[in-house]
């Protein structure tokens, strides 16, 4: 074979795996005859929200019940299959909405104008996510379920639309980027300087504290997870996080592809705005509001967001500190996970906010 056909056969192959690694479809909800329970939805559609055409799945087994929305972590990085894989269960007792946020996964699109990618803009388009699903629905408030990046969009959105939010349950929540980020530099280089780890030594010494652009923080991030900062699972990390979403049959090579760019892509929009972010302002809301925080987070250092809490003003409010989870509390301790939103966040959340929280799943402890 001639020399010069190797990169056209190359390039053709990579487009015939992307293409048919884009054919993806979510399995629907079936009965004991087989057929597609009724009342119930299994659907991944597009939406134009803000003028910009968005990514959503729809699954749950009986469109009556709750609507829970999921607002991503990243910026740009769906969590979408992960929350599928690990946490399939809050399907059998919500409408769950995946959003892939615009600059995102399905969502990303390179046209997108630069200027929309703003914080207010994320607020704006999570507002008209949940007013059409309650229009298609008839659904009454959301729980808005957020983590790490979206819970900046997310908890801003429950304070200036209660009446779109039932509870709000932020996941790491972000209080002070500039702090955190701070914090997790030095969280990483102390515990390199703690196993004498020359290589994580020089890296972070290198980049020096923050501020950082986006690549340093990239370099700050990388380490702190090998640190143990980001799972404390030591059998998780991004590498098998991105495995374990491959497998669902939402998601194929092309969305794999989507996820780094519009990872990088929405980066750099941005950052220069997130890692600038302070809310120590947001001291009352009008929903519930409930937080999950990994005990061993140093990505989002969880003791801003206990700090926070202690000043929050709510109708009602929990802080469940989970003791076996750094970051990512639903992928380290899904069951426990699943058990505070069904058994304790969402009767609170519907009540008078008198009842006492009922026993809590092995691993989580709570305060008021």
């Amino acid at each position: 074979m001639r020399r010069w056909l190797w990169p056209a056969l190359t390039v053709a192959g990579l487009a015939l795996l992307l293409a048919l690694g884009s054919c993806t479809s979510t399995p629907a909800f079936r009965g004991p005859d087989g057929r597609p329970r009724d009342g119930s939805v299994a659907e991944m559609t597009d939406l134009m929200l803000n003028g910009v055409r968005q990514r959503i799945w729809l699954r749950g087994t009986n469109t009556r019940n709750p609507l829970l929305v999921l607002v991503h972590g990243g910026p740009g990085a769906s969590e979408s299959p992960l929350f599928r894989a690990f946490v399939p269960e809050l399907e059998q007792h919500f409408l769950v909405v995946y959003w892939e946020q615009r600059g995102t996964g399905r969502s990303f699109d390179p046209p997108i104008p630069g200027e929309t990618m703003r914080i207010e803009q994320f607020v704006a388009d999570l507002h008209a996510l949940i007013d059409a699903m309650r229009t298609r629905f008839g659904a009454g408030p959301a729980i808005v379920v957020a983590h790490s990046w979206g819970t900046a969009p997310g908890l801003l959105h429950a304070a200036r639309h209660p009446g779109d939010v039932l509870a709000y349950v932020g996941i790491a929540q972000v209080v002070d980027m500039p702090a955190g980020e701070r914090m997790s530099w030095q969280a990483a280089l102390d515990e390199a300087e703690r196993r004498r780890d020359a290589a994580a030594i020089a890296a972070l010494r290198t980049i020096g504290p923050p501020p950082h652009d986006v690549d340093a923080m990239l370099v700050s991030r990388r380490w702190n997870e090998r640190l143990g900062g980001a799972f404390h699972a030591p059998d998780l990390s991004t590498g098998a996080l991105i495995w374990r979403a491959l497998q669902q049959s939402e998601v194929g090579l092309y969305d794999l592809w989507l996820f780094g760019r519009g990872n990088r892509w929405s980066l750099e929009r941005l950052w220069p705005e997130f890692s600038q972010l302070r809310l120590w302002h947001m001291r009352h809301l009008d929903v519930p509001v409930f937080l999950i925080q990994g005990r061993h987070d140093r990505q989002v250092p969880s003791s801003l967001a206990e700090t926070w809490f202690r000043t929050v003003s709510a109708p009602f409010r929990r802080l469940f500190p989970f003791e076996e989870s750094a970051h990512n509390p639903p992928f380290e301790q899904p069951a426990a996970f699943v058990e505070v939103i069904v058994r304790h966040v969402t009767p609170l959340a519907g009540s008078d906010c008198a009842a006492a929280t009922p026993n809590l799943p092995a691993g989580v402890s709570v305060q008021q």
